[in-house]
């Protein structure tokens, strides 16, 4: 089973202690975000887990927790969202400047192909013009130069909450034309640098142009990193048509992000989240979260997990 820790906040930024106490328990519960009353409980056990996959726009104080992690036998690689974006658009993000270091120490730490970076989303205003966006993904690329092997970009979606948040910004949402031209930039740019690029999540055919579609949750990364064969697994159903991304349990929660980015989709209030972030219980089985008495707990059933080796030869 992978482990999504989440698509739905950042815990390697706010919540590593609560994390590093579900590992020691075994086992985390998740509420259904359609269905209250129906909750997951999802065993973590190392021999159950075929990887982490941490997403994250600041893992500085999550650092200190892996050698456990990896005491633990547990496998993972960082999804590490690095833009360029001041305080307007990301008003509880740190300086741009420490974020590059504690990208290249994270990539120090755990090698340069378990980073991957995420310039997400590309935001197009009167200021931050495709011009403006080149110049600023060249200086980024140049300073993450060696420290990751990919590159995934993504273009804002137009989801209502992050219309109204971000109604007096004046966005632009490009046509296909301006966004192959400046992922076209993007390509020559991480080809410099010894990174492929890749988009999320989007309809758009940018092949022609050398940009495939990423998997964020990579079944083939996963493999290479944790030596077992996922047999079985499936595209993730759940996430839209364009996403490559293969099957995994999110174990995170929505609106306890207290980043407070204008564009994110995971919280719909920025009040709630920083409530819940001051609030959360590091040693609750769910996160920001407690059990109420009338929920219905059901048991995530693992995948069954088969070793290898990459000449071929079976291990199991």
């Amino acid at each position: 089973m992978i482990i999504s820790v989440s698509r739905r906040s950042d815990v390697p930024a706010f919540y590593g202690e609560w994390f590093m106490n579900r590992l020691k328990a075994g086992e985390v519960l998740v509420r259904n975000p359609m269905h209250a009353r129906q909750v997951s409980r999802i065993v973590l056990s190392s021999e159950k887990v075929d990887a982490f996959v941490f997403w994250t726009k600041n893992p500085e104080h999550f650092l200190s927790f892996l050698p456990e992690i990896d005491a633990l036998g547990y496998r993972y690689y960082f999804l590490f969202t690095l833009t360029p974006y001041d305080t307007t658009l990301e008003p509880g993000v740190a300086a741009k400047s420490r974020i590059v270091e504690v990208f290249r120490q994270l990539s120090r730490l755990i090698g340069p192909e378990k980073v991957v970076w995420r310039y997400d989303p590309v935001v197009l205003t009167d200021r931050y013009t495709p011009a403006w966006h080149a110049k600023a993904f060249r200086q980024l690329a140049g300073e993450l130069s060696g420290y990751t092997e990919r590159c995934v970009i993504s273009f804002l979606d137009d989801y209502r909450k992050v219309r109204i948040r971000m109604r007096d910004i004046r966005y632009i949402l490009p046509d296909i034309t301006v966004m192959g031209e400046l992922a076209a930039c993007f390509a020559e740019v991480t080809a410099r640098h010894g990174m492929a690029l890749y988009t999320c999540s989007h309809e758009s055919d940018l092949s022609l142009r050398g940009i495939m579609h990423s998997r964020c949750i990579d079944r083939d990364l996963v493999e290479q990193i944790s030596g077992r064969r996922l047999r079985g697994i499936k595209k993730d159903s759940s996430q839209r048509h364009g996403c490559g991304c293969v099957e995994s349990r999110d174990i995170g929660s929505y609106n306890t992000c207290p980043h407070g980015c204008l564009y994110c989709y995971a919280v719909s209030s920025h009040v709630k989240a920083s409530l819940a972030y001051h609030s959360c219980d590091p040693l609750s089985p769910l996160l920001c979260d407690a059990l109420r008495g009338d929920e219905t707990i059901s048991t995530v059933a693992p995948r069954n997990i088969t070793a290898f080796s990459f000449s071929g030869v079976a291990n199991c």
